[in-house]
């Protein structure tokens, strides 16, 4: 598991800035416009359409918007909605992975139990270095724990 996490430590970094988030999601939202009305993307495309429009016309409402105000407000809700959905998706595709690394180490499916036992006693010991430095001396450390 550490290679692995060396090997993917420059794109993890790279996939963390802001910049390349934002490229993404633009990149995203361009993708969705070119898709065809009658497909899944292209559903998805006006559904997020009308929201961004309803929000729009939502602070229309309570300020006054002129048109470059307007353009502004839409690509922002555009980026903003696209940016949130991404997130979501992630974090249900990370809670998957959770669940799906919980399942193969209750079972021992693919014989993973001590590669995954060994990861999360390594996390389990770096929880604990705080406690021992707080330790007084003179306390053995069974009794400690």
């Amino acid at each position: 598991m550490g290679l692995i996490k060396h090997i993917a430590a420059p794109i993890r970094r790279l996939v963390r800035f802001p910049l390349f988030q934002l490229a993404v999601v633009v990149a995203l939202i361009l993708w969705l416009q070119a898709a065809d009305e009658n497909s899944v993307p292209g559903h998805v495309f006006s559904g997020l359409d009308k929201l961004v429009d309803a929000t729009v016309q939502l602070f229309s409402a309570i300020f006054n918007v002129r048109a470059f105000t307007k353009s502004w407000l839409t690509s922002g809700f555009w980026i903003g909605y696209v940016y949130i959905a991404c997130l979501l998706i992630l974090f249900l595709a990370r809670s998957a992975v959770g669940f799906v690394v919980d399942l193969v180490g209750r079972y021992n499916a693919f014989w993973l139990r001590n590669a995954i036992a060994r990861e999360r006693g390594i996390a389990a010991y770096r929880a604990w270095v705080p406690f021992e430095k707080i330790r007084p001396p003179n306390i053995p450390q069974e009794t400690w724990e």
